[in-house]
């Protein structure tokens, strides 16, 4: 169940807006095929927002249940795929931080 934010600079937004929506299928794409998962299992957003000048443009949170081979190597590598693939779209330096969600309290209602 990746659940992808991506917490975009406003101005990217209007510049970019549509290489970022073209680029969202490949994002899902990765996901599912590194992490396992089905693309109905995904949920990929991108959030435009002001944001102080010395932030990264782009600050992409990735939350995932943990399994046994989402190990940190692994998650790290998935993490560096995704930042290459945003900052190559963008032509910016993302931020790309993941979390592993608690699957006992973990609740989703589609």
């Amino acid at each position: 169940m990746p659940n992808v934010k991506l917490f975009t600079d406003r101005q990217l937004v209007e510049d970019l807006g549509q290489s970022l929506l073209d680029m969202l299928p490949s994002l899902r794409d990765l996901l599912c095929d590194r992490l396992g998962v089905t693309a109905s299992a995904c949920q990929i957003v991108i959030v435009p927002v002001y944001g102080l000048q010395d932030q990264p443009p782009i600050n992409l949170e990735l939350h995932i249940l943990p399994r046994a081979d989402r190990t940190p190597d692994r998650i790290r590598s998935i993490c560096l795929d995704i930042k290459t693939m945003v900052d190559q779209t963008t032509q910016t330096s993302a931020a790309i931080r993941c979390a592993m969600l608690d699957p006992s309290t973990y609740v989703a209602i589609k």
